[in-house]
């Protein structure tokens, strides 16, 4: 590895990571799986994988040369500060710690969100259960906020089904909807969750008139 390969290393070059990972990781918003999901593409398109996950048995590269300790130790720098720049204060203050490699803090993220994932999953699903379309201005808002519940739950690991969440749904709906909730709950099979969306969209227009 030359001086010129540091140079022109693909990661060095990101000005501004949040431009790649627009997600900010906090404690309560159970995004952990896509925050991390997308973190790994990133690392992964700008070869540093190996920072943050263990380079599979003889496939990674030891630093030898004083040229190649200190690029390893910069890129190591780039990808710790990508990760304090993805997630909120608290967080970060929860984490953060002298001299701590990318690699070590990468998995005191992890630990920290799979630890609460039954506690989270519990909150999450009360939640999903009685989400009404009364609470939100419009039907879009409201289908919006079951399918970001949706994802949440499947990040802590206990996904809904497209059924569930299309029942969900029509469970939900305010009187006015009562026709459309009919329709979706007596179709066989239910249809996709977007398509179920897109009828109550519909529908809203229609009243709207």
């Amino acid at each position: 590895m030359t001086d010129s390969t540091s140079k022109f290393h693909p990661a060095l070059a990101v000005s501004n990571i949040k431009n790649h990972i627009s997600i900010t990781l906090e404690m309560e918003n159970v995004q952990y799986a896509t925050w991390a999901e997308l973190f790994k593409i990133h690392a992964r398109s700008h070869r540093v994988i190996d920072h943050i996950i263990p380079p599979e048995t003889g496939k990674g590269k030891v630093p030898t040369t004083d040229v190649e300790k200190e690029l390893w130790s910069t890129l190591d720098a780039t990808v710790l500060q990508w990760i304090y720049a993805t997630i909120s204060n608290d967080l970060l203050h929860t984490i953060l710690e002298p001299d701590s490699t990318a690699m070590d803090t990468w998995n005191r993220l992890r630990d920290i969100f799979q630890d609460n994932k039954n506690s989270r999953a519990v909150t999450l699903e009360q939640e999903f259960s009685h989400t009404n379309m009364e609470d939100f201005p419009n039907a879009s808002a409201y289908c919006q906020r079951l399918k970001i519940l949706s994802d949440q739950l499947k990040n802590v690991g206990a996904p809904v089904s497209n059924n569930r969440l299309v029942l969900q749904m029509v469970a939900g709906l305010t009187e006015a909807y009562k026709g459309v909730g009919t329709l979706l709950r007596q179709s066989n099979p239910l249809p996709p969750f977007y398509q179920a969306r897109s009828m109550l969209i519909l529908e809203e227009a229609g009243l709207a008139k």
